[in-house]
């Protein structure tokens, strides 16, 4: 009876294993090709030539003591991240207001009432620098470069790829971060498995139809580099573009089979294909 019920037990326990294993299947994944090169900054408000050569001296000194380094093993390594917390708006105290979209994990996103991410945390540290109360007004990205041009913030920091129509609302700090767009598919997806370089991806990109859907965060260099944009030497692709207002709700759409696939930077992409794999 003894040995009966333990071969009853083994083959049970192979059912749960059997059944646990698919329930931890990954349901995307980050094809880890680099499409393009650029640099991250913050926009500073034109009219506020002390505060650009202040936070430039601030992303020198961070760089140079570790600290960056600090913040970012708190988002790609082992650190824990420190919340921040913004004050509310108030034009009569001594404010440092920023523009940002809190929907780009690792580099600001939210959690609560708090904000978490690398810019979050520098935005902490240069208002401590300059002795003044932090704002975070978080809005679309679409609007984070313009805010700042119409004097309603005094920087955005929101994960800005240096270009230069938004150099029309802001003037860039130093590059403090190097990206890149990376594509996210399904898991069982192999349209691109066997890659190996850049060239081997833009070639099927190259030859895909407007009956593909690529999803792309608003205003972003992602939807610049499916659309095509000559500033950037973007050419564009025939596949139908699908802007969302973050990255998630694209992945989102992309394991709902709305979509074939989603470009993204590639810190953002790991972040979320990490928290849907979960």
């Amino acid at each position: 009876m003894k040995k009966i019920l333990a071969l009853v037990l083994a083959a049970l326990m192979a059912v749960l294993t059997l059944a646990a294993c698919g329930t931890d299947a990954d349901v995307v994944k980050v094809i880890d090709i680099d499409l393009t090169e650029e640099e991250y900054a913050f926009g500073v408000d034109k009219t506020q030539p002390e505060l650009l050569t202040k936070v430039n001296e601030i992303i020198a000194e961070i760089k140079a003591n570790g600290k960056f380094d600090e913040i970012c093993n708190k988002y790609f390594g082992d650190g824990t991240p420190t919340p921040v917390v913004s004050a509310a708006l108030d034009n009569s105290k001594d404010q440092f207001v920023v523009a940002t979209n809190a929907a780009f994990e690792p580099f600001e996103y939210m959690d609560g009432e708090n904000y978490l991410g690398i810019d979050m945390e520098i935005a902490a540290l240069i208002a401590e620098t300059l002795g003044q109360e932090l704002v975070i007004m978080n809005m679309d990205f679409e609007s984070v470069c313009l805010s700042v041009g119409q004097q309603k913030c005094d920087i955005a920091m929101a994960g800005l790829t240096i270009k230069p129509e938004r150099e029309e609302y802001v003037t860039f700090s130093d590059s403090y971060y190097s990206a890149s767009q990376k594509i996210i598919v399904k898991a069982d997806d192999t349209t691109f498995d066997a890659c190996t370089d850049v060239a081997s991806v833009e070639a099927i990109l190259n030859g895909l139809t407007e009956d593909t859907k690529i999803g792309v965060q608003n205003g972003t260099t992602g939807l610049f580099y499916v659309e095509g944009d000559a500033d950037w030497g973007f050419t564009g692709y025939a596949a139908e573009c699908v802007g969302y207002a973050n990255g998630s709700l694209a992945v989102q759409d992309l394991v709902n089979g709305n979509i074939n696939m989603v470009i993204i930077d590639s810190a953002p992409a790991a972040a979320i294909s990490a928290a849907f794999n979960d």
